[in-house]
């Protein structure tokens, strides 16, 4: 029978723990590594696997959006950092890429449990010493550690990279001007005004929006960057 998950789950407007490890790139401290700065927090079931490897290619090469959008990026394998290290050389082959990132060493599922990254679905997801082996599992956490996206993928399943930075630029943009952005939205389209803004404060903060139906509006609004 798998394994119940623990208690205090970690939901949408939770602090992200906090938590120190060591790393591909040596020992962190997740606060300040995070400084500032928005973080996206991804994991991995096990290093040199084919799907994660394609994973943290991409993602290594989407660095610099994410840069460009004040927000840092840290992967997480279930394997120590050496093992990390001479992952890293096949990733940035056969990506022709440069992961430059830091990859946490998390062996013992320490991260992983706290940021109940663990697979309770599938028993025989385990390593050769019968842990079983993180999810992937993507958190976008705030300057101010609130966690605004948790996004779980089961162990067999790649993630979308541009989904993660669309995300991104929706939260962002969402935290400097009072609107939600719809279905499939991407930076450059029509907003929608929030629900909390009347038509009347509408025509000052949103000249060019429009009315679809009382509760439906639009309105273009161009993506500034800090």
């Amino acid at each position: 029978m798998a394994a119940q998950p623990p208690s205090g789950t970690l939901r949408l407007g939770s602090k992200a723990p906090n938590f120190q490890s060591e790393t591909s790139n040596g020992p962190i401290d997740f606060y300040e590594y995070a400084g500032d700065n928005w973080v996206i927090l991804f994991s991995h079931p096990d290093d040199f696997t084919p799907v994660c490897t394609t994973e943290l290619g991409a993602f290594a090469k989407l660095e610099p959006e994410f840069t460009k959008r004040g927000t840092k990026l840290i992967g997480l394998s279930a394997n120590g950092p050496e093992s990390h290290r001479e992952w890293i050389k096949d990733i940035n082959e056969l990506s022709q890429t440069n992961l430059t990132f830091p990859i946490v060493a998390d062996p013992l599922r320490k991260v992983a449990n706290l940021y109940d990254m663990i697979d309770y679905q599938d028993a025989s997801n385990v390593d050769d010493k019968g842990l079983q082996l993180t999810i992937r599992s993507v958190f976008i956490i705030d300057p101010k550690k609130t966690i605004r996206l948790i996004i779980s993928y089961p162990a067999s399943t790649g993630r979308n990279t541009a989904e993660v930075l669309r995300v991104l630029d929706s939260l962002q943009l969402g935290d400097k001007n009072r609107i939600t952005t719809p279905i499939n939205w991407t930076p450059g389209e029509d907003v929608i005004v929030h629900p909390s803004v009347s038509n009347e404060e509408a025509k000052t903060l949103f000249p060019k929006f429009k009315i679809v139906k009382p509760y439906l509006r639009f309105t273009p609004l161009e993506v500034k960057r800090d």
